[in-house]
């Protein structure tokens, strides 16, 4: 059983509310207040789905009474229909201007007041009902983006299972580095709060390329000879080429985006010197840039069959001297003033 919509009427009049009380009562549920400060106290605990709403009140009018529900979020979707004797096109046009969704002139026709009152709570009804398919429709395609990511992460750490946490510690690297961004003028537009969590997303994709490695080369403990380099290098080509298989299919603006830049170009040096493709300077996207530092920190400060750990404290200075031309010195900048940060998730996520 549907409960009845409430209706809030406001007006200095008694015999108006008794009146409008009188036209509406039956098929909903009605409460008045008389000045627009118990009004706005009324909405505040107890919010109505439709207002009708009188301008020329003493204390407080109609319009001011307007601007305050119209300017609190939690407040502004109410509907307003102002009930008035004023019927100049200025009031009208300063009333929708405000926020209100319709006029009604005193004296009142019961008829036209259940009319109106009824159109605009059924509009309401719908607009929820879109907002709610929306939202809806927003967690949907959120919770597909995720399982695809996660599926495509998971097999890569099928195929290399030696890096164990290594994927979830680069992801905290990049978002500390990108919220490190946010302010920045260049980047500020990139690095919102939604793409912050989808290059963090996304960066659990960079080494989906070594799928198509061999195990030979992938698995070897040892430094890898210049024969086994050459096609480990072609990983960052591989990874790209597979996302963005997928990403024709979602279209040029789709989630995989950032996963398909930081696929191709987290090996790509700002000297130059990197790999696939020898990119120099800002012609490495942002993304590719802010995780090569990521994954070189990792591989630093972690054990891989080739080698042992390195400390932080090594680790930041082989970053420093040995390892700095390959980075953006703004960001390189960001990491020396962050890198306890790191250790942190270092700790947090540790290999056992």
């Amino acid at each position: 059983m549907f409960s009845k919509s409430r209706i809030l009427i406001v007006d200095d009049s008694p015999s108006l509310i008794k009146s409008l009380n009188e036209t509406l009562r039956d098929e909903y549920h009605v409460s008045a207040a008389t000045s627009g400060h118990e009004a706005l106290e009324i909405v505040r605990t107890n919010p109505p789905d439709l207002i009708l709403l009188d301008i020329a009140m003493p204390d407080m009018s109609g319009y001011d009474v307007c601007r305050a529900l119209k300017s609190n979020p939690s407040t502004c979707d109410i509907p307003i229909l102002f009930v008035t004797i004023l019927n100049q096109t200025e009031d009208e046009t300063l009333g929708l201007e405000l926020g209100a969704v319709d006029y009604i002139i005193k004296p009142i026709s019961p008829p036209i007041v259940r009319a109106r009152v009824r159109n605009h709570l059924r509009l309401k009804m719908h607009q929820d009902h879109l907002e709610d398919m929306v939202q809806d429709r927003t967690r949907q395609l959120r919770i597909t983006q995720d399982v695809t990511i996660q599926s495509l992460a998971t097999l890569a750490e099928f195929r290399d299972p030696g890096t164990g946490f290594h994927i979830r510690r680069t992801q905290e690297y990049i978002r500390i580095l990108a919220e490190a961004l946010t302010n920045h003028p260049l980047y500020r537009y990139i690095f919102t709060s939604e793409n912050i969590e989808l290059l963090c997303k996304s960066a659990a994709l960079h080494d989906i390329g070594k799928v198509g490695i061999r195990d030979q080369i992938l698995m070897k403990p040892a430094k890898l000879n210049d024969e086994e380099m050459e096609e480990m290098k072609r990983h960052p080509w591989l990874g790209y080429s597979a996302i963005r298989a997928s990403g024709k299919v979602l279209g040029e603006n789709s989630f995989l985006t950032f996963a398909q830049e930081i696929a191709y170009t987290h090996h790509e040096c700002w000297d130059g010197s990197g790999y696939p493709r020898g990119l120099k300077g800002a012609d490495i996207p942002i993304s590719g840039r802010l995780m090569i530092l990521a994954d070189i920190y990792d591989a630093l400060v972690s054990k891989r069959p080739y080698k042992q750990a390195f400390s932080h404290t090594d680790s930041v200075q082989m970053i420093l001297l040995d390892e700095r031309n390959k980075f953006d010195p703004e960001i390189l900048e960001l990491f020396l003033d962050r890198h306890v940060e790191f250790e942190r998730i270092t700790q947090t996520f540790r290999d056992f």
